[in-house]
C-alpha cells in the first residue's frame, strides 16, 4: 500500500509528516511511503484509494481525515500554497471519478506524537486495502 507523505523539509512546522514517515518506514511491513514535492501534483493510485500522511494545523492529535471533512480541510487557512492545492485536487478527483475515497492522517504542528496510534491506523488501513473494503 502507498502513503501519499507531504510536507515542506524546510519549515519546522510543516515536516513533521515527512519526519514520521521517516521514522516509521522500516517498521510497518506492506507500506511504501512515497514523498510528494510541494509542487507535485497528486498521484493517483490504481486502487483509488488515496492515503496521506500529513502535518495538519489545529490537531491536538493524530486524526483521520475522510471524504465528509474535504469542506473543512478547503475552508482552513492555508499555511502553504499545497495546503489549499490539496484540498481542491481532491474534490476535483472525486468529482472527475478518479479517486472513490480517501484518508488523510493529520500529524499535529506540535506536541507529542503518538506513534502507537499512528502504527496502529496506517495497519488498519492496510487490512482494508488488503480486503477492499
Amino acid at each position: 500500500m502507498n502513503v501519499y507523505v507531504f510536507g515542506n523539509e524546510d519549515l519546522n512546522i510543516d515536516n513533521r509528516a515527512i519526519k514520521t514517515a521517516n521514522k516509521l518506514k522500516t517498521k510497518i511491513k506492506d507500506i511504501n511511503f512515497i514523498r510528494i514535492d510541494v509542487n507535485q501534483d497528486l498521484p493517483i493510485s490504481e486502487s483509488k484509494n488515496l492515503i496521506i500522511l500529513d502535518t495538519v494545523m489545529g490537531l491536538d492529535e493524530v486524526t483521520e481525515i475522510k471524504e465528509n471533512d474535504l469542506d473543512k480541510l478547503i475552508l482552513t487557512k492555508s499555511l502553504t500554497a499545497h495546503d489549499y492545492d490539496l484540498g481542491f485536487q481532491l474534490k476535483y478527483l472525486r468529482k472527475l471519478r478518479k479517486i472513490s475515497s480517501f484518508t488523510i492522517l493529520g500529524i499535529p504542528m506540535s506536541g507529542k506524537l503518538d506513534y502507537l496510534r499512528i502504527t496502529s491506523i496506517l495497519r488498519k488501513l492496510v487490512a482494508q486495502d488488503m480486503h477492499g473494503s
